[in-house]
């Protein structure tokens, strides 16, 4: 055989061989899952987010002209809840059928006055009505958004073959147990839809530092002679 022709055909089956071994090494091994080569653990067990209304009804009595403390308590339960883990605006409902109609704005009356005292802006507050086509006397309805988070379905350690070591990876259990931990001390779910609008700074006291940081001066708060940091004695 032509030497020339020789080495051509040697440097084309190495060729196709360096071919072939690309081709295998670009696949991942058939035992591995395909969701084991992106993201980790915590992604494949990600904590979802439900959105939910938060009702409370509160009966007008046709013999009475002012909400029982009971009624008023609740209420203000059901503001302080809005409060902490509410969203959007705090919905109060007259009742346009009733058996006592100056009750039930009384009611209303009564419970954007108890929002008010616990820290919710009457801005937040909004007037609706129900009941318009009811036979029967209506209750007064409160309701709010709320966010709930859903911890993952972990499957039970049973569903899975532990002697399987073909993958080398770890199990796909691994991370649920944290992310169900996680579900279940997360005050407000809203926060893993996206960060919470921020108010804007002060840009004339951000200014005030910014002049003593250039300065070199102290960028604390002066202390007056009033204060001090001494220790009392009285007690020893």
């Amino acid at each position: 055989m032509n030497p020339t022709l020789k080495t051509a055909n040697t440097l084309i089956a190495a060729g196709l061989c360096l071919v072939g071994l690309t081709a295998c090494a670009s696949q991942a091994p058939t035992a591995v899952p395909s969701s084991y080569l992106q993201g980790t653990a915590l992604d494949r067990n990600a904590i979802g987010v439900t959105k939910r209304t938060e009702f409370l009804e509160i009966n007008i009595d046709p013999m009475t002209s002012e909400l029982s403390l009971k009624d008023k308590a609740r209420i203000e339960d059901f503001v302080r809840t809005y409060r902490v883990k509410g969203h959007g605006p705090l919905i109060v409902s007259l009742p346009e059928t009733s058996d006592n109609s100056q009750l039930a704005v009384e009611a209303i009356v009564t419970a954007r006055e108890i929002a008010w005292q616990n820290g919710v802006e009457y801005d937040e507050i909004a007037g609706s009505s129900h009941g318009a086509d009811s036979d029967a006397s209506e209750p007064m309805i409160m309701a709010f958004q709320v966010y709930d988070a859903v911890k993952p379905d972990c499957k039970s350690m049973a569903e899975y073959d532990v002697a399987d070591i073909r993958s080398n990876n770890e199990m796909p259990s691994l991370g649920c147990s944290i992310r169900t931990n996680q579900a279940a001390m997360i005050a407000d779910a809203a926060d893993l839809l996206g960060q919470r609008d921020l108010d804007q700074g002060d840009a004339l006291r951000r200014k005030v530092i910014l002049e003593k940081f250039r300065n070199g001066d102290s960028t604390a708060s002066a202390r007056s002679s009033a204060e001090s940091g001494a220790i009392s004695s009285a007690v020893n």
